[in-house]
């Protein structure tokens, strides 16, 4: 039997011992109580008198009142607290406008790639005829995986003659150009040469001027030369890539019944001239009129199987009427007009294949790409159009030598002519772009590549379709923090030797979204703080009075292989 058996047996009369009696306490469970009651006020008594327990009282007292660096640190934590509930309504404030802005912009940009999508689903089916809409046709191309333009549409210069041109500024002469002492460093944007608030914003981003600028334009439309002459007041050589079709036409039309490689060229052997030798002639005309040089990018990436000045598809089928070797008639009966209006002096012209990577296998041949080059006194420079873009292939390494080196080596075994990048962009989908970046500019310094006199890089965001799936390919430099960072450090790397002016070091977006977070799609322009020259050029004069033209709004460039 336990004690606490003991202690709760009931006695003879059925109570237990400290249990009271008749209502009252009895003597024996009174003095137990007391002497319980005493003990435990002695044992308090000790606890409270310890050493460890007179130290706890000491620091209670004390840090009852804080000290005066207390109460400061407070403040300051609270200030803090303050500051980051601000930054975080700031953050969701300009994420939430970030959104919206994206959201409406890529609804536009659905809208135009709309055509390609349905042209694509029809291909999946099986379909060969395409969809029709008016006299011009999407048809089957027996494209392959990433054998596609980069972009829906080119953009395109504005309508019109332009404004009238009051003073001329200076240039260097064609031959100084043609080899330069710094490599160009080239942009499209979205409205450049003829507004530069996109391309002053770039510029600003990135620490340097371009030495380059590019644009589109069909031959709908007159030469402008207040683009020239804009271009050379910012001492920029300007480049216009020329499309013998319609400035409307998307990169998915590849039949053109009016704008056939043999319309083009005529009969030269029965005396019967080109469909457009009057407008060849006048802008021609207006070229050698002006006097400034330029250089011209015509019916470029004719090797791909996407623009209708391409001869034949993967599967060996006519594209748009044209026949072998009609590419490069075409091109010497347009040199040749130039030569005979006296424009020539003034042009550079920049003969501009695609990279071969994703070409249909037919087409990736060097016995193709020789079968479209004009010679060496058609052409002065070489201009290869490659994007680091999706869907990548597996033993793609996001490299510059994946990228361009087996263009480059057809290129070399066809001329020794410079080389320019002449159209380059990379797409942050992946998340390699930064590295991409950095190899692109690393290759400027190998010795293999002292014949790349520069790049010209599409800095625009377009939504495409890509295989059925709506994509949004960032091209911009600024696309990511992390991909700006690389681009300013390649671009303003001295021994890679690029031309344009200089700014200074990039001023530090404090507004700007984390590394692995986008940009603000529209940023305020700012205006370059210095006018770059040219490359190996004379500073340029004061700029023409005339009234800049407001561009229409431009679509997106064209699209090629990863």
């Amino acid at each position: 039997m336990s004690d606490r058996d003991m202690l709760d047996r009931p006695n003879a009369t059925g109570r237990a011992w400290w249990a009271p009696r008749g209502g009252r306490v009895t003597r024996r469970a009174a003095l137990s109580t007391a002497a319980l009651a005493s003990a435990l006020v002695l044992v308090s008594a000790a606890v409270w008198s310890t050493p460890a327990v007179e130290s706890l009282r000491g620091v209670s007292a004390e840090t009852a009142e804080p000290t005066p660096e207390e109460l400061r640190l407070a403040r300051e934590n609270a200030e803090m607290r303050d500051q980051l509930r601000s930054s975080r309504a700031q953050a969701g404030s300009l994420r939430e406008a970030l959104d919206k802005e994206q959201a409406a912009r890529l609804k536009g940009e659905q809208d135009s790639a709309a055509a390609q999508a349905a042209a694509e689903q029809a291909a999946a089916r099986g379909g060969s005829s395409g969809t029709t809409s008016g006299s011009r046709s999407t048809k089957s191309t027996g494209r392959t995986a990433g054998a596609t333009a980069a972009n829906p549409s080119n953009p395109s210069q504005p309508a019109g003659g332009g404004a009238p041109v009051a003073a001329l500024p200076a240039a260097p002469p064609k031959a100084e150009l043609l080899a330069p002492s710094q490599r160009y460093f080239g942009m499209y944007t979205a409205q450049a040469p003829f507004s530069w608030s996109t391309l002053d914003d770039a510029a600003q981003k990135v620490s340097r001027t371009p030495s380059l600028v590019g644009w589109f334009s069909g031959w709908d439309k007159p030469f402008r030369s207040d683009a020239v002459v804009r271009s050379w007041e910012r001492g920029m050589l300007p480049m216009l890539t020329w499309e013998s079709r319609p400035s409307t036409s998307g990169n998915d039309v590849v039949e053109e019944p009016e704008h056939t490689l043999p319309l083009i060229i005529g009969d030269p052997a029965a005396g019967v001239p080109g469909r457009y030798d009057d407008y060849l002639r006048q802008y021609a005309r207006d070229v050698a009129a002006l006097g400034l040089p330029l250089a011209i990018r015509l019916d470029h990436e004719m090797n791909g199987i996407w623009y209708p000045w391409s001869e034949r598809t993967g599967a060996g089928d006519p594209i748009n009427g044209n026949r072998p070797g009609d590419y490069v008639a075409m091109w010497r009966h347009v040199h040749d007009i130039f030569a005979s209006e006296g424009a020539n002096q003034h042009v550079i012209w920049v003969w501009s294949p695609n990279i071969v990577n994703n070409l249909p296998a037919a087409l990736q041949t060097q016995q193709n790409l020789a079968g479209l080059y004009p010679g060496d006194e058609y052409v002065d420079w070489v201009g290869v159009s490659g994007y680091y873009r999706p869907p990548y292939k597996v033993e793609n390494d996001h490299t510059f030598q994946y990228t361009y080196d087996r263009t480059l080596d057809q290129v070399r075994a066809l001329t020794a002519k410079p080389i320019l990048l002449s159209e380059v962009g990379a797409s942050e989908i992946g998340g390699q772009k930064p590295a991409w970046v950095r190899s692109f500019f690393d290759a400027f310094a190998r010795p293999e590549n002292t014949d790349v006199i520069g790049f010209a890089w599409f800095n625009m965001a377009v939504s495409t379709y890509s295989e059925g799936q709506l994509i949004t390919n960032d091209w911009r430099v600024d696309s990511r923090r992390n991909s700006l960072a690389e681009f300013v450090t390649g671009v303003n790397n001295p021994a890679h030797r690029f031309g344009g002016v200089p700014l200074g070091p990039a001023a530090p977006d404090e507004g700007a979204a984390p590394e692995d977070s986008l940009t603000p799609l529209a940023v305020a322009p700012t205006t370059a703080s210095a006018t770059p020259s040219p490359t190996a050029s004379p500073a340029p004069t004061t700029p023409a009075t005339a009234a800049p033209t407001t561009p229409t709004a431009a679509p997106s460039p064209s699209e090629e292989t990863p």
